[in-house]
């Protein structure tokens, strides 16, 4: 007879609520908590199994009649950008994004509050205070990094980085084969930039020089046009129940 490790992850489910991606159907997710010494290899395995990192609580969409939300991440060492990526690469050739501890400020959460208000005013997280989104960045028992982005300044050659106004930020998790995504925002004045994608490309080129193959980048929803970015990231792999898929 087998038995559990003590600090073994035990597993929860939601009650239904409204799904915020497709209109008129109703979610419920399974999640557990990443808490203790084992945190971080427990995060790792079950993000490889399509679950998110939100604080201490890892969670993975469990619809019983709707399976439309994908885990997706890219590969990074076949990674190559298209037309459009290398536009958004050069409109943002003047912007470095340094990798630091996960320490929240309130120039980050001005920047949050402007972006929230401007793309995502009917969310759930537009009510959020100061104090909610210092235990968003702060509470996590997994190695997580903080990047923030900047324009170029005269000696970012050499520290790597930026200078003058707070322009995105990522909140990133670093797992043993890649960088995840847990969340990111920016300047939503600076919509010539694509300043959504330039991070996402910004993590790609972060993860090939750390030797990590893969960036998570969450749920692609097929008929979500929140999500439809996504699948711009070629080649990446998805996530079904046979196993990791390719595409591209």
């Amino acid at each position: 007879m087998t038995t559990q490790p003590r600090d073994a992850p035990q597993f929860y489910l939601t009650a239904p609520s409204a799904c915020p991606y497709l209109p008129g159907r109703e979610e419920r997710k399974v999640f557990t908590h990443l808490i203790g010494r084992r945190a971080a290899e427990i995060n790792d395995i079950l993000t490889q199994g399509g679950f998110r990192r939100s604080q201490t609580i890892a969670y993975r969409p469990a619809c019983e009649h709707c399976k439309a939300c994908v885990s997706v991440r890219i590969v990074v060492d076949a990674f190559r950008p298209g037309r459009n990526l290398k536009r958004v690469l050069r409109a943002n050739a003047d912007l470095a994004g340094a990798m630091g501890e996960p320490i929240p400020t309130s120039e980050q959460y001005s920047l949050f509050r402007h972006y929230l208000e401007a793309r995502h005013s009917d969310g759930g997280m537009v009510d959020m205070t100061m104090l909610d989104y210092a235990m968003m960045v702060e509470d996590s028992h997994v190695p997580t990094r903080l990047v923030e982005y900047r324009r170029r300044g005269p000696d970012t050659g050499i520290n790597g980085r930026g200078t003058g106004d707070l322009v995105g930020v990522a909140l990133t998790d670093v797992l043993g084969d890649g960088l995840s995504m847990v969340y990111s925002f920016y300047d939503p004045d600076d919509g010539e930039r694509s300043l959504g994608s330039f991070m996402i490309l910004d993590h790609i080129a972060k993860a090939r020089r750390l030797g990590l193959p893969y960036v998570y980048l969450g749920y692609w929803v097929e008929g979500s046009r929140k999500m439809a970015y996504k699948a711009r990231f070629l080649p990446q792999e998805r996530l079904y129940p046979q196993g990791w898929v390719r595409f591209g």
